[in-house]
């Protein structure tokens, strides 16, 4: 049985999402972040070292690293689903994106998120997240104009991987500048596994608030 260990507000909803996509059986557990610190619990250290979610457990197996996690799931459970052929070029641009995300988008959002929060940035510091975010985004806006899906003519794992990203997009002002991003986003949270997978992990409510003191 698959065990998957949760954490409120983070990137384990898109594995959550994925398991729902499949209908595959598995057991949740859920991790809550602390009140105060929004840091995750050490609940999750008991499971993996780098007390990180997502986590998931397959029988003798623990895997980490969202985008491990998706390349996992639907190898071994997928049967043919959410991911086109091994063989195929839409595979390769499929494996790009997984890796993409996470490796090379995500930091700059993750930068402009902790400096909205904590504050304490240098202009130059400011200058640089501005840049990269401007790169990436445009990149993705780019990537996703006129098409229902990343990758193909439906749903794979790259739309999956690439969903929080798009929340955390969506809860930041610069949202409204990418469009295409929002429209996608919005389609995807409208299919039935993803509002099954809200349904139990609960919805990643995300903000950027300025540190006050």
């Amino acid at each position: 049985m698959i065990i998957l260990h949760h954490l409120d507000n983070s990137r384990s909803l898109r594995i959550l999402w994925l398991l729902e996509e499949l209908e595959l059986p598995y057991d949740l557990v859920e991790h809550k972040r602390d009140a105060v610190t929004r840091l995750a619990p050490a609940s999750l250290e008991a499971v993996h070292a780098l007390g990180k979610a997502p986590v998931l457990v397959d029988g003798n197996r623990t895997i980490v690293e969202s985008g491990a996690i998706i390349d996992y799931i639907i190898r071994r459970y997928g049967a043919g689903r959410l991911a086109p052929p091994p063989d195929s070029a839409a595979y390769d641009a499929y494996q790009i994106w997984l890796h993409y995300v996470e490796g090379s988008a995500m930091l700059p959002m993750m930068l402009n998120l902790y400096v909205s929060i904590l504050g304490g940035e240098s202009p130059a510091l400011r200058a640089r997240i501005d840049g990269e975010l401007a790169r990436h985004l445009g990149f993705i806006e780019a990537s996703l104009a006129g098409r229902t899906f990343l990758v193909g003519e439906s749903l794979s794992g790259a739309d999956i991987q690439l969903g929080f990203l798009a929340e955390l997009l969506s809860a930041s002002p610069l949202g409204a500048n990418y469009p295409s991003i929002a429209t996608w986003l919005a389609r995807l949270q409208g299919r039935p596994a993803y509002r099954r997978a809200v349904q139990r992990g609960g919805r990643n409510v995300l903000s950027f608030r300025r540190a006050t003191s």
